[in-house]
């Protein structure tokens, strides 16, 4: 966390008044909601996502209350995707706690994703703030076209890179791209300024996803070997796509064979993943990461340098040198 902590040094004070900003626009009047909200707020990740709103802005102009309440939103609809996705794949714990399907069953979890999402809309558009609603709901809408054209493309396992990359711009990308957006708004940035910052995000959030997608085949389990998660949910990434499209036709059918049919099967998932080590897939994910990386910081280059933006190019190097 010390890395995350230098990155956060020039925003320091915008984070700690958003933490009360935050638990404040989740406060409710019914206990059970106040309790699971309270809980949500103690379990707290790096929180990236409001980060880069106050240092966007930051680059742009001073921080005022708008950008809380925006920070806000994107926050809430983020902590909504996650309880959303816990229910979907039916996973007990997050980040160490227990999810809140878990604790309070799938119903419940739901509706409070639902509440986190109303709170949210209600909070901008309490006070006009129009254009952040906007930025906003078309991430969802595209995180949510992005879940969609997943599951579609994973019946047949016929995603190319193309495909790849569309899902991960909208499932991923377009809610890291936003915050970037809504930051530079709030900030007073012109209408290019907004959008250079819009695709800034973006390739910061493809550069993020396409490391999540290397750390299933470097990341070790307890047996000491890589853990294949994304394997056995039989999702198709960059790594495994490049290896498929480098192999024979009758490779390519037994590899794709196997994720289908054997992708429980620890001995048959280790064998993708030797195939994807030997066929080159992960040096061939590891430069394309690097290229986002490079053309995200070239965008940051139109500002002069300043601890905001030495802060947003760390940030840069931090998404794509993380452990975890």
């Amino acid at each position: 966390m010390a890395q995350i902590d230098a990155i956060r040094g020039p925003v320091e004070a915008d984070m700690k008044q958003f933490d009360e900003v935050f638990k404040k626009a989740l406060s409710s009047q019914v206990p059970m909601l106040d309790h699971i909200t309270h809980y949500l707020t103690r379990r707290k990740g790096k929180q990236l996502r409001p980060m880069l709103v106050f240092l966007c802005n930051r680059l742009h102009g001073e921080v005022t209350e708008g950008t809380h309440r925006g920070a806000a939103f994107i926050e809430m609809i983020h902590t909504a995707t996650l309880v959303h996705d816990d229910v979907v794949d039916d996973a007990n714990m997050r980040r160490g706690f227990f999810s809140l399907n878990a604790l309070w069953k799938n119903k419940i979890a739901v509706l409070i994703g639902d509440y986190l999402l109303a709170k949210g809309q209600l909070l901008v558009t309490g006070n006009k703030e129009y254009e952040t609603l906007s930025l906003v709901s078309d991430a969802v809408r595209m995180m949510s076209e992005g879940e969609l054209l997943q599951i579609e493309k994973a019946r047949r396992l016929d995603i190319d890179e193309s495909v790849y990359y569309d899902i991960i711009e909208r499932k991923t990308a377009s809610l890291i791209a936003t915050c970037c957006a809504v930051g530079a708004n709030c900030g007073g940035g012109s209408e290019e300024e907004v959008d250079r910052m819009r695709q800034f995000g973006t390739r910061l959030g493809i550069a993020f996803q396409i490391k999540d997608d290397l750390f299933d085949y470097q990341v070790v389990n307890r047996s000491g070997k890589p853990s294949g998660i994304d394997i056995k949910e039989q999702k198709m990434t960059l790594p495994l796509i490049h290896a498929l499209a480098q192999s024979k036709a009758s490779q390519r059918r037994k590899i794709i064979r196997t994720i289908k049919k054997d992708h429980r099967d620890p001995k048959k998932v280790a064998e993708v993943v030797d195939f994807v080590n030997a066929s080159g897939g992960i040096a061939y994910a590891e430069e394309a990461m690097k290229r986002y990386r490079d053309d995200a910081i070239e965008l940051l280059m139109h500002f002069e340098e300043s601890p905001v933006r030495n802060a947003l190019e760390a940030l840069v190097h931090y998404v794509i040198e993380r452990k975890k």
